[in-house]
């Protein structure tokens, strides 16, 4: 069945709204498959979208969102995961989660490149999670790298807390001590995040990595 040019453009609007914040026309055109792997994956439910959902973490496993994000991470192909890559802060944040859920850890280097850069915000969040659930001593390394170029900057209030997070949970999993430089010299006290409880974070991210647990 056909639809008319008026439905077609609220969606494409719509779907602009997702990926870009808005939904007018000066942004680039989403070509078909990625808008494709978006609505499936991104969006996936109009109502309350996914990627909002994942704003802060996942809930427990029996949960149907995570529940039905840990079989789509199974699910999703390489092809469409770089398509959600090469896209807004949106789809690159729920791609990470699928990434991570599913250890694919041939996706390290991007990923680090991606939180390295910090274009945009929310989809460090992801990156984090990933690298955590990864569980080598490279991620440590990466996140190593971004909080010692991003921790000292006052300005610069990011993803610094789940980067944390995540290397305290490595250490412990690992055996290292990467993070304490971070919290015995006073770098961290003096941060944008000197409020912050960084065991608040490493609690957080062990547990989305307990929840997601073999997947």
């Amino acid at each position: 069945m056909s639809t008319s040019p008026d439905h077609d453009s609220v969606h494409a609007k719509a779907l602009r709204q997702h990926v870009f914040g808005t939904p007018d026309d000066p942004v680039p055109d989403l070509m078909a498959e990625n808008a494709k792997a978006i609505r499936r994956y991104v969006v996936w439910k109009r109502r309350r979208p996914r990627y909002l959902r994942l704003l802060g973490g996942i809930p427990e496993r029996k949960d149907r969102f995570t529940a039905a994000l840990i079989r789509d991470a199974r699910k999703i192909s390489d092809a469409e995961l770089d398509r959600l890559l090469s896209c807004g802060w949106r789809p690159c944040l729920t791609a990470a989660w699928l990434i991570g859920i599913d250890r694919r850890q041939h996706y390290r280097e991007r990923l680090g490149e991606l939180l390295l850069e910090s274009a945009g915000p929310y989809a460090g969040q992801g990156y984090c999670f990933a690298l955590a659930r990864f569980g080598r001593p490279e991620d440590a390394e990466i996140l190593t790298a971004y909080l010692d170029r991003y921790l000292p900057r006052a300005d610069c209030y990011y993803d610094q807390a789940w980067a944390m997070g995540a290397l305290l949970y490595l250490d412990e999993r690992l055996g290292t001590c990467y993070a304490e430089r971070f919290l015995e010299t006073g770098l961290w006290q003096s941060s944008a995040f000197s409020e912050t409880e960084p065991a608040d974070y490493h609690e957080m991210i062990a547990s989305f990595c307990e929840t997601v647990g073999d997947a």
